[in-house]
């Protein structure tokens, strides 16, 4: 899906929150700062010489995005700090400016606070091809990690192993609870996990498929996130005890709209509300920036992702648990048939 960084926030955070794409675009930026408390700074000069812009132009821009800008390192220095950054500076250009007893503050931006104004300054040439390595460098680091196949990536989540063999379970009380206890249809089984599916995300199986563009013989549930394999265990736990429940009461087999309005009073419990909400965040904000899809049903919970979310799907962590489950595939396999 083309993302334009000069109109989209959620864009523009998802990138500046991957540590790992911001190193490898301060490689090939080709930028030129001063470093100063252990990072590169920019003034507002240098980033309007860079983006080959009036300075007027980056000052606009500041007054218009200042909270955006401030909460992604853009700031005012201020007393010693701002006497130690002009001595950094003129280490640096090797001026002699000696600014520091004329003015008394300075606005600086740190790299991301300068690749934040790149993304939103529609004016420049140059900010437009920088948008653009951006975009392609973020698609490469996740193609790398994931070898192509992001479909996957939800994997690389330490939690993801323990919640599916859990998940694994449940699907086959509430599968029994089904085949014992309704009347045979040989719908029942899809039709009742679109329901649960819909319940917790707003989409049918057919549905979600398409949006991850996955495969005939591609299992939704190897794509899932933990939190959601653990409301879907939790719905499939707690409906295959109402179902049975609800047979012994009546003592015949239930009808599928005997089993439909006992799902409608079941999904209705103030419980499920946080963590579904939880989930749906987690699922579209994570698929919006890993996998680039949208989920249009979900379109009012997307956020940005934070960098402990990068890491845990990026990360050195998720490398080491791919790695181990390449390794016992076998082992897996068998848990999950012992389950």
């Amino acid at each position: 899906m083309p993302k334009d960084l000069t109109t989209s926030q959620i864009d523009r955070q998802n990138i500046l929150n991957n540590d790992l794409a911001i190193a490898e675009i301060q490689k090939k930026s080709n930028s030129k700062g001063i470093l100063f408390e252990g990072k590169i700074v920019l003034t507002k000069e240098l980033v309007a010489a860079f983006y080959e812009v009036d300075v007027r132009t980056i000052e606009r821009y500041m007054n218009t995005y200042s909270d955006e800008l401030s909460s992604n390192g853009f700031e005012i220095l201020k007393g010693k700090r701002l006497n130690e950054f002009i001595t950094a500076y003129n280490k640096v250009f090797a001026t002699d400016i000696n600014v520091a007893r004329k003015i008394r503050a300075m606005s600086v931006f740190d790299f991301r606070a300068f690749l934040n104004i790149g993304m939103l300054l529609s004016e420049s040439e140059k900010a437009r091809i920088l948008r653009q390595m951006m975009l392609d460098i973020v698609i490469d680091l996740i193609n790398k990690k994931t070898g192509g196949a992001t479909k996957y990536i939800n994997q690389r989540d330490k939690d993801y192993i323990s919640a599916s063999l859990q998940e694994d379970n449940y699907r086959r009380q509430f599968t029994d609870a089904l085949k014992r206890y309704v009347v045979d249809d040989r719908f029942k089984y899809a039709h009742f996990t679109d329901l649960i599916y819909v319940s917790i995300f707003k989409e049918k199986a057919k549905e979600y498929k398409k949006i991850l563009d996955l495969k005939a013989s591609d299992k939704v549930r190897d794509t899932f996130y933990s939190e959601i394999l653990d409301i879907i265990a939790a719905y499939e736990c707690g409906l295959a005890d109402a179902i049975k429940e609800e047979y012994e009461k009546r003592d015949h087999l239930l009808s599928c709209k005997e089993v439909e309005a006992l799902f409608e009073k079941f999904e209705k419990m103030a419980l499920w509300k946080p963590l579904i909400h939880r989930g749906r965040i987690k699922m579209a904000s994570r698929d919006m920036a890993l996998r680039d899809a949208f989920h249009y049903q979900l379109s009012e919970y997307i956020k940005p992702l934070d960098k402990e979310e990068y890491e845990k799907f990026l990360g050195a962590a998720g490398d080491e648990l791919e790695r181990l489950m390449e390794e016992n595939q076998a082992v897996l396999k068998r848990l999950k048939e012992r389950e």
